[in-house]
C-alpha cells in the first residue's frame, strides 16, 4: 500500500501517525521530497518578478518587437 501525506518539519524532524492500515507492519519506506519547497520558492520569485521594474521594462519592449509583426501575413 502507498500512503502519501505533507507533514510540517519542526527542528528538521517529521512526525507522522500511520493509518490504521498500517497495523502490524515491521516496516516502511519513507521518501523526502522538497518539491514543496522549491515550488514556493519558484511561485515566490514569480511574484517578485511581477513589480521588478527591469523585468517589466524586458516585457514591454519584447511585446513591442511583436507588436509591429502581429499584423503581418506570411
Amino acid at each position: 500500500m502507498t500512503y502519501k501525506i505533507v507533514c510540517s518539519v519542526k527542528n528538521n524532524q517529521v512526525t507522522l501517525t500511520l493509518p490504521p492500515d498500517f497495523r502490524n507492519k515491521e516496516q516502511v519506506t519513507v521518501y523526502v521530497d522538497d518539491q514543496i519547497d522549491v515550488k514556493s520558492q519558484k511561485l515566490d520569485a514569480l511574484k517578485m518578478a511581477a513589480k521588478d521594474p527591469l523585468f517589466l521594462a524586458d516585457i514591454r519592449e519584447i511585446h513591442a518587437d511583436f507588436d509591429s509583426i502581429e499584423h503581418e501575413t506570411l
